[in-house]
């Protein structure tokens, strides 16, 4: 990696996630911001608990915590999967639905940094984000594409 892209990778992820963002939501809120990202996940759809700690990347344990949390806290509840009597559906209530869209509201507004670019650098800006994203979605639909199989088979080793 290039010094200059070391360095502004590291921009780029002070700016993203160490924005006071983040400390805002959870300062609403008054709880972490695994627990703010649970609920909004859960505001998009009701899910099982093992596919929210796949969506969050925790482990099934502490996802179970997090879960009591917010049960306790009257922002979700868990009812019976309708095919999978092991498992349970986590849905959100009005107060955890009321509290994501909180979160996302304060999470939208864009660090001062970033306000303070003109338009000019702006529009620079959102050229490069796009010819990035357009990057990173052509290396992910390279790594899903299947591998064919060779065209020569492989020899047997003697």
């Amino acid at each position: 990696m290039s010094d200059a892209a070391h360095r502004i990778w590291q921009t780029m992820r002070a700016l993203v996630l160490d924005n006071e963002r983040r400390k805002e939501a959870c300062d609403a809120l008054a709880m972490s911001f695994v627990r703010v990202k649970a609920l909004r996940a859960l505001a998009d759809r009701p899910m099982t608990a093992r596919d929210l700690a796949a969506q969050l990347s925790t482990d099934p344990p502490y996802t179970t915590l997090i879960l009591d949390d917010l049960q306790e806290r009257g922002m979700v509840t868990r009812t019976a999967h309708p095919s999978d009597r092991r498992a349970k559906i986590v849905s959100v209530t009005p107060s955890g639905l009321d509290a994501a869209h909180r979160a996302q509201r304060i999470l939208d507004h864009p660090p001062a940094a970033l306000r303070e670019l003109t338009h000019a650098q702006l529009a620079t800006l959102e050229k490069i984000m796009a010819e990035l994203e357009s990057l990173s979605d052509s290396t992910r639909s390279a790594r899903r594409r299947p591998r064919r199989p060779s065209p020569v088979p492989d020899r047997p080793r003697r």
